[in-house]
């Protein structure tokens, strides 16, 4: 009897110090992310824009949603419209013909701006892939590190880009992120978002762009930052931001 009782306490011990707790869930993350910095707002406002001397603005149109960027020079007036899959240019009202390449091309570039303004927004779309990687310390916070990948279909024509995101665990801001892309000879960028402020009710950010040439996965460049082993690039920073309420909705 005092033989079972052992092997049943041993058990119970063994079994117990097995346990692993779940990982966090990098969905809920996410959607507690999206909600921090703005939630139904993205969709439900106009949002505009300057970005290095051109006009942004997302807004919606006969019930869709429209990406702008506008040019103007000294001779010309140039709107670039992406929405959905569809893009158009005019130039001083008149739509373009373009070759496939050219619409491709410039369809990712009004996108990327976009894209990068309004996250975590874009994080919940369908064709993202988010796998939950640990729990980092960058400076005196701690940070969950989610991994972000894409469906080909669905996932535009850079569908093989990997990201990666440090989410704040206190506030849930995505205060860090790093990319490996492949177009135009490919690299990897890590950036530090500052100055942060709300218009809106949306939380925006700048970026601190960095550089990196070396073997180490996008997921590792959270260490090399730390070190300062990363290579200064650019400054990501937005202006004149203005956000009005959604007639169409």
């Amino acid at each position: 009897m005092r033989r079972i009782l052992i092997i049943l306490l041993l058990t119970i011990v063994f079994g117990c110090g097995g346990k692993k707790e779940p990982l966090p869930d990098a969905q809920t993350i996410v959607n507690k992310s999206i909600e921090a910095s703005g939630g139904a707002l993205y969709q439900s406002s106009e949002i505009s824009f300057t970005f290095r001397e051109r006009e942004y603005r997302a807004y919606r149109e006969a019930g869709k949603r429209v990406l702008m960027r506008l040019t103007e020079t000294d001779t010309a007036r140039i709107e670039d419209l992406l929405s959905g899959s569809s893009f158009e240019r005019r130039i001083d009202g008149k739509l373009q013909s373009l070759p496939d390449s050219t619409r491709m091309s410039l369809a990712e570039a009004v996108n990327s701006v976009h894209y990068f303004a309004y996250l975590p927004k874009g994080l919940n779309d369908a064709a993202v892939n988010k796998t939950y990687l640990g729990q980092e310390k960058i400076g005196d916070s701690e940070y969950h590190k989610i991994q972000v990948t894409f469906d080909q279909e669905g996932g535009g024509t850079d569908f093989e880009d990997v990201f990666v995101y440090w989410f704040n665990a206190q506030t849930y801001h995505p205060d860090y992120l790093a990319y490996q892309y492949n177009t135009n000879g490919g690299g990897k960028r890590f950036r530090e978002a500052f100055n942060p402020r709300r218009v809106g009710g949306i939380r925006f950010v700048d970026y601190r762009n960095y550089k990196y040439s070396g073997p180490l996965p996008v997921s590792e460049l959270d260490s090399l930052f730390l070190k300062d082993e990363l290579e200064f690039l650019s400054l990501i920073e937005l202006e004149d931001i203005a956000v009005i309420p959604d007639n169409y909705n």
